[in-house]
């Protein structure tokens, strides 16, 4: 977006004005006029930069542009305690993964953590050399932080591969043994790291490819290790640390209110509280099952569900608000208040199915007992309905699928032809041009890598039954590595990822109907291969920014996935066995496994039902089968009419983001955008436009701060005030009190969280249409 740049902040724009007399006296001019390889909303065309820093003020203010080879980063200090939180994280994550409400232990917490641990070994330990490795290097470096937190990263979520051995045991009765959930797991979680590898090239090398998240990040390094650089520009005033300091302690005793003490101030539907019964307002400003038209919150664990609004640039989020309206505040109510597919029967907005009594779906009624569709019972009890958001949300997941490949087509053609002749010295970039000093890792390694891994996959799905055959293996890595690349390329300009779910379920469900273990598996190989290879290229990126060895985060990336994948298995496989009615919604402990339960049903809906009784013609959502056409055809008439203008605002128009941007609706909602979108606006339009040298400062280390004081704060606020009593602490007492209550007394709730239908049909009578199969 073009920059304007006040008075104050003439000194500080980029750091550009000051950079040629720095220049200068080391005789170097040579400055140029930025020439992306394609139309990058995220660059200032008449910007002048400079060869010595990266073309873009988000990574000048949060990166370094210099270089020490000579600092420790692949120490003994690093791997000790980066195997610790490899152990640490998964292990806690997936304990309370199962259990509701569970809490998750996030990577900025090991990042904050690490600091002191590394600080402690270098002031404690003794500097000595044991079998020719030294014990103690002397000062904690930011290099070995980074090498620490990415290992702590690597698996900090439960493997999405665990949930099909939870599946299979819980709904399917198939207890495999740890050699068969060992090696899927593995499979899963690495053939997605050496696509990643692979795909380094075209998503890492290039400076366009900024990953925003990553920005956040690095000046939360910067910042923890003084580090001093020329992006941050010369503004004076409060110091990085200090201001990351008490926004951290702030953000932390803030969480307080809206996350226990006051929970309306984090789901602030405040127009409900005024009409609690009305079901259209409550409708239209709800936050539980509403779209939103409250507009605010006060807790930023919900406006940053989605990501930080500080860390997307506004463009995009700008792209992701205009969806939110057009398809959530203009096309939803239209269809809900005609009652398109039946909806005025539903709540308008939320994650469940629903029969035709608009009840949840039960789909235990309809099954074998082999666990496939017995149609006799199907066509005795219903179709299988959705609320409007939710059906809504597979369309846009239609569309964004074939944009994504228009949209790669059209604007990005020219930069992967570019990319994938060029070398890592040749990129026009310093921080790539820095890196190539090292030893990079060689791409067989990769191949190597998805080598064993596809063995494993096989094995898998050969010598167990799991009704997948080869070909819908390959099938679903093809899907993988072809979307890789787009959908990399989006998410590393734009900070929002297209997901391959619903895709994935749509293939597998035309291709192997009935066969609810292969849909399991082929969208886990299809989905989360791509989704694991980004996550890896993200932190490629990450190591790209803080000048870690390409061969040590290779390593440390392997060994911390191997671990982190071995360890929730081993949680997994404990719990399933000395924890009583695990997975049962009466569990005294809650360990109703929310997350598998929710996996398994997905797994009926699409694997039994499957997508020819919703989405063929003559089915109830058939229509949204045309997003696909509709995908495919405006990214083409954007593309045509930018050509005609090119200056003008159709240049920062991105149809797979506008698509895509709301795929968290469900279990998202309203709450989640609204908000985000209001921030995003102030912070990184209005004060970047206006205050240029304050953002470049401190914008990266507010989010920083933010998220790191609610991280902290949530892990405080579960296990002292949730944990206890399984949630009965205070139960008449402060969970009794109006302002947590006044939010949940409204038709925005209703009963048990569910929201509120418009219409219930009288004595008990179904709705919809009469079932001819």
């Amino acid at each position: 977006m073009p920059l304007s740049v006040t008075g104050e902040d003439v000194h500080s724009a980029g750091s550009i004005s000051e950079k040629p007399s720095r220049d200068e006296e080391k005789n170097i001019v040579d400055h140029h006029v930025v020439e992306p390889e394609f139309d990058d909303p995220n660059i200032d065309p008449d910007a002048m930069v400079l060869d010595d820093d990266s073309p873009y003020p988000e990574v000048r203010s949060a990166v370094a542009n210099t270089d020490d080879p000579d600092m420790p980063v692949n120490t003994l200090r690093a791997w000790v305690i980066g195997i610790i939180w490899a152990i640490i994280l998964p292990g806690m994550n997936q304990f309370f993964y199962f259990r509701y409400p569970g809490v998750t232990v996030t990577g900025i917490v090991a990042q904050l953590l690490a600091y002191p641990l590394g600080r402690l070994w270098a002031y404690a330990m003794p500097k000595v050399k044991v079998f020719g490795i030294s014990l103690n290097t002397g000062p904690f470096t930011v290099k070995e932080h980074v090498l620490v937190t990415i290992m702590a990263n690597v698996g900090y979520q439960s493997a999405y591969a665990t949930d099909i051995v939870a599946v299979q045991r819980v709904f399917y009765n198939q207890i495999y043994n740890f050699s068969y959930q060992w090696m899927i797991v593995m499979s899963t979680q690495l053939i997605g790291f050496s696509i990643g590898g692979i795909a380094r090239r075209f998503l890492v090398a290039p400076p366009s490819m900024i990953w925003p998240t990553n920005l956040v990040t690095c000046a939360l390094f910067n910042t923890l290790h003084s580090q001093q650089y020329a992006g941050i520009g010369n503004r004076g005033g409060l110091s990085r640390e200090w201001f990351f300091l008490y926004i951290f302690v702030g953000s932390f005793f803030w969480y307080f209110f809206p996350g226990y003490i006051f929970q309306a101030l984090s789901y602030f539907n405040w127009v409900c509280w005024i009409v609690p019964n009305n079901i259209v307002v409550n409708q239209l400003f709800g936050y539980y099952n509403g779209l939103g038209m409250s507009l605010i919150t006060f807790d930023w664990s919900q406006i940053t569900y989605i990501g930080s609004p500080l860390a997307t640039p506004w463009w995009a989020e700008a792209n992701v608000a205009f969806g939110f309206v057009l398809f959530f505040w203009i096309l939803t109510p239209i269809l809900y208040y005609t009652n398109t597919w039946y909806s005025k029967y539903m709540p308008i907005s939320t994650r469940t199915s629903y029969d035709n009594l608009g009840q949840e779906y039960d789909v235990t009624r309809i099954l074998t007992p082999e666990s496939t569709l017995d149609i006799r019972k199907y066509e005795q009890y219903s179709p299988l309905f959705l609320s409007t958001t939710f059906a809504l949300t597979y369309g846009l997941s239609f569309a964004s699928i074939t944009a994504t490949i228009m949209h790669t087509i059209l604007y990005f053609r020219k930069q992967i032809w570019v990319q994938s002749r060029r070398s890592l010295s040749e990129q026009p970039d310093v921080h790539a041009r820095l890196m190539s000093k090292y030893p990079q890792v060689p791409e067989w390694w990769y191949s190597i890598i998805f080598l064993v891994m596809f063995v494993f996959g096989v094995i898998c799905i050969e010598v167990w039954h799991t009704q997948m055959p080869v070909w819908a293996l390959v099938l679903a890595l093809i899907v993988a590595f072809v979307y890789t690349i787009p959908v990399g390329m989006i998410q590393a300009i734009t900070n929002q990822q297209v997901g391959l779910n619903v895709i994935t379920e749509l293939i597998i469900g035309y291709a192997l109907p009935g066969k609810p273990i292969a849909m399991m598996m082929f969208k886990t190989y299809g989905y989360i291969t791509m989704a694991q290879a980004l996550q890896f290229t993200s932190d490629f990126k990450l190591g790209h920014y803080m000048k870690i060895p390409p061969r040590a985060m290779f390593w440390a990336q392997i060994v911390a996935a191997v671990i982190a994948g071995t360890v929730q298995l081993g949680v997994q496989a404990w719990m399933f066995t000395n924890i009583k009615d695990m997975c049962s919604p009466t569990q005294p402990d809650r360990f109703i496994c929310p997350g598998t339960t929710v996996f398994g049903t997905a797994s009926i809906i699409w694997g039994v039902i499957g997508p020819q009784r919703q989405f063929s013609s003559g089915q109830i959502y058939y229509g949204l089968v045309f997003f696909f056409l509709a995908g495919a055809i405006t990214p083409i008439a954007t593309y045509l009419i930018s050509l005609r203008w090119p200056n003008s605002v159709l240049r920062y128009v991105n149809w797979p983001v506008i698509f895509t941007g709301t795929s968290y609706i469900p279990p998202a909602s309203a709450l989640n955008y609204v908000p985000w979108a209001i921030v995003g606006f102030i912070f990184n339009y209005v004060i970047r436009r206006r205050h240029f040298s304050w953002w470049t400062k401190y914008n990266y280390i507010l989010s920083a701060g933010l998220d790191s004081g609610v991280a902290v704060s949530i892990i405080v606020v579960y296990f002292a005030l949730q944990y206890p009593k399984n949630g009965n602490l205070g139960i008449n007492t402060i969970q009794a009190w109006w302002g947590n209550t006044v939010s949940i007394n409204t038709a925005d709730f209703g009963p048990e969280g569910g929201g509120t239908p418009l219409l219930v049909m009288p004595d008990g009578k179904p709705f919809g249409y009469v079932l001819f199969l």
